[in-house]
């Protein structure tokens, strides 16, 4: 019987009556040792052995990125402080430059006030003392400088309060006025009042208050009333915080006499 052919055999083997089995074997021509070694085996790691970094697994373009980005940072971190730098120098040096007259430029509806070096404040209060000693003061809602020379201010809605020494006195207001701080007159115009403690009370349209002596005059028609009866005249003069008031040009005065109880 001829041998088995070195590329493939197969056989048959009868076991019995009921069973049997085909076995069939494939053969062929041995690999040289080489082939164990082969590239293609060689990448499949082996159990236990360490994986490659992945730095080798990274290819060309990411790699490029990597060092575009490395640069990017780099730069920022030089540009950074210098825009802080250059900020923070012109927040410094920029109203050094800056023309003043911009910066304090302010205008109000109710005054028209155009001048370009003013400068105002809200609800401001002058206080002082004149040279008998006895206190005056001056407010406002707002005040608005007109004029450096003479200290002038213009006033909205001012008041005066002159004070005697018994406590009593004067109180002058009216819609708008002009404040001379440096020789302390102050110019009412619009709806001017001037009420007395004791009752008294007058009204005009314009009147010049003397915060320093106490005095008041005006010379438009004016008219005032009070316990005694009423007086209109064509002006008026006030003295000593209101001590002394006289109806000056064509005067009226009605006066008002209590009656005493009949016994």
């Amino acid at each position: 019987m001829p041998a088995p052919s070195p590329v493939c055999s197969w056989s048959t083997r009868r076991c019995g009556r009921w069973e049997s089995f085909i076995c069939t074997t494939a053969c062929g021509p041995a690999l040289p040792d080489s082939a164990a070694t082969s590239p293609v085996m060689s990448k499949r790691p082996l159990p236990g052995s360490p994986l490659p970094s992945p730095r080798k697994l990274v290819g060309p373009a990411a790699r490029m990125m990597q060092a575009r980005y490395s640069r990017f940072v780099g730069l920022m971190k030089m540009a950074l402080p210098a825009v802080a730098a250059a900020l923070l120098g012109l927040v410094v040096v920029w109203p050094k430059v800056a023309p003043r007259d911009q910066a304090f430029q302010i205008a109000f509806a109710n005054f028209n006030i155009k001048a370009v070096d003013t400068s105002s404040m809200v609800q401001p209060r002058y206080f002082g003392t004149d040279d008998k000693n006895l206190p005056f003061s001056v407010t406002a809602d707002t005040a608005t400088q007109v004029d450096p020379v003479s200290q002038s201010v213009a006033l909205e809605k001012p008041v005066a309060d002159l004070t005697r020494k018994d406590g009593s006195g004067i109180v002058a207001n009216s819609d708008v006025g002009f404040f001379r701080q440096k020789d302390g007159t102050l110019d009412l115009m619009g709806h001017v009042d001037l009420f007395h403690d004791s009752g008294y009370e007058m009204h005009t349209d314009t009147a010049r208050v003397d915060v320093g002596t106490g005095n008041a005059t005006g010379d438009d028609p004016t008219s005032g009333q009070g316990p005694t009866g009423t007086i209109e005249g064509e002006g008026f003069r006030l003295w000593e915080r209101g001590r002394t008031i006289l109806f000056t040009g064509k005067s009226k005065a009605v006066l008002t006499m209590a009656r005493g109880k009949a016994k």
